[in-house]
């Protein structure tokens, strides 16, 4: 999956970014900020999409912010948008980041190379002297 334009990603925050303790912050998860820094650097726009409201998820915000990472819009398509209960909650993205999927949330790491097809930059194993 080669996404050369740029992608609106939407991403789910408790079970997600962090380990779900809702209504408190869990634990963050391994690469889950290093990741979305660098799908910021690659220019891709970051939607924090979650359930929580109000203050929990002014928290949410918070919490990412201070992990150096600021959404383009909090559960809205857009910056400018306000909810309105008589439209749709469903907001526009071209890809949804969410521990809800079938099988899970995969591995940050994981995640990174699927959107870009980036393989690890991990140095292969040195060959023993008995293999060929």
């Amino acid at each position: 999956m080669n996404f050369q334009n740029r992608l609106i990603i939407a991403v789910d925050f408790d079970g997600t970014i962090v380990e779900d303790a809702y209504p408190k912050i869990g634990k963050t998860r391994i690469f889950a900020f290093e990741t979305l820094k660098r799908f910021q650097e690659d220019g891709h726009r970051l939607i924090l999409w979650t359930y929580r409201c109000g203050p929990r998820l002014q928290e949410a915000v918070d919490f990412c912010k201070q992990n150096g990472i600021e959404f383009y819009a909090v559960n809205a398509s857009f910056p400018e948008e306000k909810f309105d209960y008589s439209r749709s909650r469903k907001i526009h993205a071209d890809l949804f980041i969410d521990d809800r999927n079938i099988g899970g949330i995969l591995g940050w790491g994981e995640v990174y190379q699927i959107v870009t097809d980036e393989v690890p930059k991990i140095p292969p194993t040195p060959k023993k002297w008995w293999q060929f």
